[in-house]
């Protein structure tokens, strides 16, 4: 390795940008270790973000051989905080996180390394995005290879996992791999053991980032972006299934069989044998009317697209549903793993619950639950009460056997309020697609994508379910046009792009005006 040579009077400037639990201050702790058992002065400050909400924590540091101090005869002043275009090292521990970087001006051509993990961790913006709010990995790639001096980029989090360290390990090594601070390995490598904590996994992590680093290429190629297709199981787990599979396997196209699984699994779950039934038994009809109005030479596009969104509007978010998955095992494992709990340690998680009037009524049987719906004081009682919402510590015994009660209620889903709204929707829906499909294909296919728009449980059920009525009798009013699939997907897709109800309310005022 040839470590990067030092400017003479310039100290070595380093920007690390990493969310909470990612192991920043690690890493830059390690950095000024290192830099000080060699005869550096060394300093690092912080930036903080807000938790993982609004950005990472950027940690900032300084570093300048003790030469240079003796050369100029005082004690060197160092910043405090990064500016842009004056960074050599840039260390980003998620992919999105060097695409700010870049925004922020800290990445320039003819000086900064950037080193970045390729993996994603969402933001809230994308997670609450209406449609597909996930942003496009490659605009980030290709930013950074116009950007940097030098751009490394590969999935860290994965070499950590591999290693059962943490991602600050693999991002030590692939800063050690790129020989951008002037430091031999065995420098990096002792540090490590100084730490004194997980040191042998954090050396595995740490070679694994190193070789990355050593052996990446010159510019990181392009990420695929591809979903493989997912292929038909050849036996059930249960014989009681298998009838299901074997159903799929028969009646159904065969580019529409995986999402078909995947819909029966999704029933199963929700539900039981006999709801899984009834999905099939509903796209058994719609495949029947694709069959007569030319979907084998159409890909059978309404058959694969009812399969999808059938089957997420039968398994809607009840607050049934929503106390299941939050009372799982898994749920369990999976919150430890992520906050990194040692299995002696207890974690405690705290659910924020706010059930609106709807849901309350929702998980009562139809008749009372309309009843009490309709009630002044009823629904007084419930804003009084809730209006603020509630913290619920599901981790403890009494928080845990409410939800888990109330998941249990799933046996009674069938005559809930709740239920009885989404199948009477449910049916209008598949009966518009029903009448469409004669008149125009396309337009009934759009139709049925128009459920995408459904999604989540209460305020984000409640803004989506609106929109989604509003485009189905939009796409009534468009029968006999010409353009009326094309119009649907444009009113769908500006729907899903927007938050607010307003731009797509004015659009279909335009388009039904025309």
């Amino acid at each position: 390795m040839n470590p990067a040579p030092v400017q003479q009077g310039n100290p070595i400037k380093i920007a690390i940008l990493a969310m909470g639990g990612q192991g920043g201050g690690v890493l830059a702790d390690w950095i000024v270790d290192m830099a000080e058992h060699a005869g550096w002065w060394a300093q690092t400050t912080s930036v903080p973000g807000v938790a993982q909400r609004t950005g990472a924590t950027i940690y900032y540091l300084e570093l300048l051989p003790e030469s240079e101090v003796h050369r100029a005869g005082r004690q060197p002043a160092l910043a405090l905080m990064p500016t842009p275009g004056d960074v050599d090292l840039v260390v980003a521990a998620e992919l999105m996180e060097g695409g700010r970087a870049i925004q922020r001006g800290l990445v320039t051509p003819e000086r900064t390394v950037l080193i970045s993990s390729s993996h994603r961790s969402y933001a809230v913006s994308e997670k609450s995005a209406p449609g597909n709010g996930i942003a496009d990995p490659n605009k980030v790639l290709e930013a950074g290879r116009a950007a940097a001096r030098r751009f490394l980029c590969f999935d860290l989090q994965a070499q950590a996992d591999r290693a059962g360290s943490v991602i600050s390990a693999s991002l030590f090594g692939a800063v050690a791999g790129s020989g951008a601070l002037p430091f031999s390995r065995d420098d990096f490598e002792a540090t490590v053991r100084r730490a004194g904590l997980g040191v042998d996994a954090s050396l595995r992590a740490f070679a694994l980032g190193f070789d990355s680093a050593r052996e990446a290429p010159a510019q990181p190629a392009a990420i695929d972006l591809t979903r493989p297709v997912p292929s038909l199981p050849e036996r059930a787990a249960s014989p009681r299934t298998q009838a299901l599979l074997d159903a799929i396997r028969r009646d159904f196209p065969a580019c529409a069989q995986p999402m078909l699984a995947a819909g029966v699994r999704r029933q199963l779950e929700f539900q039981d044998l006999a709801y899984a039934q009834d999905y099939l038994r509903r796209l058994k009809a719609i495949r029947d009317l694709d069959a007569q109005h030319g979907g084998d030479a159409r890909q059978w596009a309404l058959t694969c697209a009812a399969a999808r969104y059938v089957a997420t509007a039968m398994a809607y978010d009840d607050v049934i549903r929503v106390a299941d998955l939050k009372t799982r095992g898994s749920r369990f494992e999976r919150v430890r793993e992520e906050v990194g709990a040692r299995p002696d340690q207890l974690v405690h998680t705290t659910e924020f619950m706010h059930p609106r009037l709807e849901e309350i009524c929702g998980t009562l049987p139809a008749r009372l639950g309309r009843w009490l719906e309709g009630s002044k004081a009823f629904g007084g009682f419930v804003e009084r009460r809730l209006g603020k919402g509630r913290r619920m510590r599901s981790g403890n015994l009494s928080g845990f056997l409410m939800l888990y009660t109330l998941a249990g209620m799933w046996r009674f889903r069938r005559s809930t309020l709740r239920h009885q709204i989404e199948s009477e929707s449910l049916e209008q829906w598949l009966a518009l697609v029903a009448r469409l499909a004669p008149q125009d294909y396309a337009l009934a296919v759009e139709t049925v994508n128009c459920r995408r728009l459904v999604k989540g449980y209460s305020d984000t059920h409640a803004r989506g379910g609106g929109k989604y009525r509003q485009l189905i009798a939009a796409a009534a009013g468009l029968v006999g046009r010409p353009d009326a699939a094309d119009s649907l997907r444009a009113l769908r897709d500006t729907a899903l792009a927007n938050e607010k109800c307003g731009p797509m309310e004015r659009q279909i005022a335009e388009k039904m005006a025309a």
